[in-house]
């Protein structure tokens, strides 16, 4: 393994998780490519797996991060990675032995504008489930697994150009992260890799999907299913999102198609369907309402953040508007799709 300037800089967070890294560092470690560096982001670990990684594993690089978030410790592993490409994972999978060496194949023979890559991602106690091959995104921000809970057969091994990576498991040129800036902090988790993914768009990156490069995901194994904080989250970042990225045309418009979701959401709750009828289960529709209303509550406080973010993202934009209503055109998902399959 190269120890100056390895090619690849792997990232990837542990919070109180010694079960996880026993299954997925060691998968990294068995790589048949190894022009590698591991960096692992402890965000306030009060288990043994900080004790695990020095005593068992001296070679990894290991940085401590204030805040137990996604986008910040991610940040930190970004910034004293010495690689050309950050390969971003959660620490809730197992990596194929071949997964970097393909990725590798790959970028080798990309075009100068390509910045990111997909891989496939299969179910971890299911490996011929899909997780995800690349996200697909809904008009008002919303984004999903692109062929989430369909079998493998074949459907998705071609290489192919996707909308953006999965922060599970996605990999980035350093170039063009140094260029458009790191995880957005403020999100801290959820949607944070579609943000990512879309200033990239946005500044004339594009993104290919890999698919012999597996992975094997634990599917919420680290930030669990279904929780208030996680439903909070994710609109409110879902909104931070259109307000930082969408052009002026798809912003006016964006109501719309949440209002369309919302109802598709209504429908779900009462048939027990999709992500909104599994959340009333444990909790309750008015529950549901509530963090809806406190998630637009929170994320117009700090709209005017956004929009400072929004005016450098917009004036460095290097593609049109018609050409980002296409990838909506190209790599849209349904709402009906987006709310009632799990």
């Amino acid at each position: 393994m190269a120890k100056n300037q390895p090619i690849i800089s792997v990232v990837m967070l542990n919070y109180n998780s010694l079960d996880l890294i026993k299954v997925s560092i060691p998968s990294i470690y068995k790589q048949t490519f190894n022009d590698f560096e591991l960096i692992i982001v402890d965000n306030g670990s009060t288990d043994n797996s900080l004790d695990y990684l020095r005593n068992n594993l001296p070679q990894i690089r290991i940085f401590k991060s204030p805040k137990n978030s996604f986008s910040i410790g991610n940040n930190i592993g970004i910034k004293n990675a010495k690689g050309k490409y950050i390969l971003i994972l959660n620490n809730d999978i197992e990596l194929d032995k071949n997964c970097l060496m393909e990725l590798y194949k790959n970028f080798q023979n990309s075009n100068q504008k390509t910045g990111m890559w997909a891989t496939k991602i299969l179910n971890f106690y299911n490996r011929n489930i899909i997780d995800s091959v690349g996200l697909i995104v809904y008009p008002d921000g919303m984004s999903r697994g692109q062929g989430r809970l369909e079998e493998d057969q074949g459907q998705f091994d071609s290489i192919n150009e996707v909308c953006f990576p999965s922060g599970c498991a996605g990999l980035y040129k350093k170039e063009m992260l140094d260029e458009i800036g790191f995880f957005d902090e403020d999100f801290e988790f959820y949607v944070e890799d579609s943000d990512l993914g879309f200033r990239a768009r946005l500044a004339g990156w594009n993104c290919i999907f890999v698919p012999k490069a597996i992975v094997y995901h634990m599917y919420s194994a680290t930030a669990g299913e279904y929780s208030r904080q996680k439903a909070f989250l994710v609109e409110r970042n879902r909104l931070w999102l259109t307000i930082k990225n969408f052009p002026l045309p798809l912003l006016i418009v964006t109501p719309y198609f949440t209002i369309k979701r919302y109802l598709f959401q209504i429908y779900s709750v009462i048939a027990k369907r999709g992500t909104a009828g599994k959340f009333v289960k444990d909790f309750s529709s008015f529950r549901l309402i509530i963090i809806l209303v406190k998630s637009w509550c929170f994320a117009l406080v700090k709209s005017g953040k956004m929009m400072g973010k929004r005016r450098v993202i917009q004036n460095n934009k290097k593609i049109v508007n018609y050409e980002i209503i296409n990838l909506f055109k190209t790599f849209r998902i349904s709402a009906k799709e987006l709310v009632l399959k799990e």
